[in-house]
């Protein structure tokens, strides 16, 4: 089977480095299982593609070195442009690759305009004169935030319907498919990958030594030995409903003038951001440098592992992002979303996630609460850093199923009567291929 991922934005990095470290899991296991074998059944081939959506390439190669991913197989270079150039520019060049490597399963993550571009060419390609494509797999499906104003929601609509496989994140997510007519059985509830990535490197990110080069710690430069930190805020702010009015922009950092009086704020400012502070005489409110009391201190973008530790040991992170609602909500930090509504309502349900909107009073008010409140970090269900295995194990037997079909003449996604209880196992025996195995295997 060869599967081809899609990343295009930094999110996607966290969301697509699970799934290749479990199909490299499952193609060692089966190695070892058939090491007397020239070919080895089920293997997956991975091609991995970078539609180059986010063009920050020193940080870009940052999160892939970060998080151990591979060097992208394409890399498309597609770079800015308004959502209409860019998602044609993505589809134009994506194209070529699909037709080139010709896929069994694409995956595509999240809800950035490489999702919705992608999924889009191979819901429309033929490979052959029988029409034949890539299962398209939507990897965070189903999360919706009901307000069509955001090109990310759109993303999220469209890509659902096109796609024939849609793991979701938390329960809720079927409802909104179900409301849109998905039919149930493409949906697969799995957990979350991008928890998967900050269960994996929590223990290296613990040990970065980014809390003593910003001064916000003493004692030991790495590691937590030793080690007491100073209370501070995380800020992250990007959506350009908030960062490209000055008025929205001044609402939120006023909204934060009583945080800053009681600690450090630390605000990792990409340059676009950056420039709108000077566009919008904003300058007044930010200091550069290590962070202080006071005003916003604002730093150089970081890279995964320094950025999950800095979140880590935060006192309250405020927020425009929806992963890190997921990230506070799995580690138990309070958090502020200054948005008007969330695609992501287990963060604020079951988590520690509160929504503020955008106006300075009720930012203020959102602050004060949450600081009062004392969180655990009970994870949401399935969160538990197993979703990518889970997602290539049904995709493992979706392909298995679609390609017994298409030898019946007919083509078929639904895969709900697949037996997954006995995973790796159970397929090899149905394709005829397991033979004998040795006892000690744990396809076994």
């Amino acid at each position: 089977m060869k599967v081809l991922s899609v990343v295009g934005a930094r999110p996607n990095f966290m969301k697509v480095a699970p799934i290749i470290t479990a199909i490299r899991a499952h193609n060692a296991l089966l190695a070892r299982c058939f090491e007397s074998r020239k070919e080895i059944p089920e293997a997956v081939d991975h091609v991995l593609v970078h539609t180059g959506q986010h063009y920050d390439q020193a940080l870009s190669d940052s999160f892939f070195a970060d998080l151990g991913l591979p060097e992208p197989d394409y890399n498309l270079g597609v770079g800015s442009g308004s959502h209409a150039a860019q998602t044609a520019e993505i589809m134009r060049k994506f194209e070529e690759v699909l037709l080139r490597e010709r896929p069994d399963v694409l995956i595509v993550v999240g809800d950035v305009n490489s999702t919705l571009a992608c999924a889009l060419v191979a819901a429309k390609i033929s490979f052959d004169a029988s029409g034949r494509r890539p299962l398209i797999a939507h990897v965070e499906a189903g999360l919706r935030s009901f307000d069509r104003t955001m090109p990310e929601e759109v993303n999220r609509v469209l890509t659902d319907q096109v796609s024939d496989i849609l793991f979701t994140t938390e329960r809720g997510a079927l409802d909104n498919l179900t409301r849109e007519g998905v039919p149930a059985e493409k949906v697969r509830f799995v957990g979350n990958t991008m928890i998967d990535s900050l269960l994996a490197y929590r223990d290296k990110a613990n040990a970065s030594a980014i809390l003593h080069t910003l001064g916000l710690c003493s004692g030991a430069a790495n590691g937590n030995s030793g080690r007491s930190t100073a209370p501070y805020a995380l800020l992250t702010l990007h959506r350009p409903a908030n960062v490209d009015s000055r008025d929205a922009f001044l609402n939120i950092v006023e909204g934060l003038d009583e945080l800053c009086g009681q600690c450090a704020v630390v605000f990792p400012a990409h340059p676009r951001t950056r420039q709108r502070i000077a566009d919008f005489a904003l300058h007044g409110h930010f200091s550069a440098g290590p962070p202080r009391a006071g005003k916003i201190g604002i730093i150089e973008p970081l890279g995964y592992i320094d950025f999950l530790c800095l979140m880590s040991h935060a006192k309250l992170v405020v927020t425009d992002s929806g992963g890190i609602q997921e990230e506070t909500t799995c580690l138990g930090i309070p958090c502020v979303t200054v948005r008007e509504n969330t695609e992501r309502p287990i963060t604020v349900e079951n988590g520690t996630n509160m929504l503020a909107g955008v106006r300075k009073d009720g930012i203020r008010e959102a602050v004060r609460r949450q600081l009062e409140k004392t969180f655990s970090n009970e994870a949401p269900p399935k969160w538990d850093g197993g979703a990518a295995g889970r997602i290539v194990e049904i995709l493992l037997s979706a392909s298995h199923v679609r390609s017994v079909d298409r030898g019946a003449r007919r083509e078929s996604t639904v895969f709900e009567n697949v037996d997954l209880s006995k995973g790796a196992a159970a397929r090899l025996d149905r394709s005829g291929l397991a033979g004998p195995r040795d006892s000690t295997c744990p396809l076994s």
